[in-house]
């Protein structure tokens, strides 16, 4: 009975745990096609943070992360994964020349962009432009 409730407790701490990550993946796009990249960046409700990358590219590797957990306390706040490699219309559309590339969406406009890797107080400061309540 002990080791029922016991792990019953286990369960229960590991769903918690299952809840708040899945919170955090239903605020990170992976864009699967231009339908998608309408839908849920140029016509969200949220800011969305729009990270062109590729798969090759180590200075993305590095940068993909830190956005994330930058944003990760920021429910009003999504990020868009778009790879270059399969989305050559979106890269033509917004002017990707490098990667990574990041450009801040609200309301169906840019608001903000950035080529390259950079720190993590460029990367707070278009969180926090990006935040900030238009009237």
């Amino acid at each position: 009975m002990i080791f029922t409730k016991l792990a019953s407790k286990n369960l229960l701490v590991t769903c918690s745990r299952c809840f708040s990550s899945s919170i955090k993946l239903n605020r990170l796009i992976t864009i699967k096609s231009n339908d998608e990249f309408l839908n849920k960046v140029m016509n969200s409700d949220n800011p969305v943070i729009v990270n062109f990358h590729a798969e090759w590219c180590e200075p993305c590797h590095i940068l993909t992360p830190k956005m994330k957990e930058l944003i990760e306390h920021d429910n009003n706040i999504d990020l868009a994964i778009v790879d270059v490699e399969d989305h050559a219309e979106l890269v033509h559309t917004f002017e990707v020349k490098a990667v990574p590339a990041v450009i801040a969406i609200r309301n169906g406009l840019v608001v903000d962009k950035f080529i390259g890797l950079v720190d993590a107080n460029m990367i707070e400061s278009l969180i926090s432009k990006l935040s900030k309540k238009v009237s």
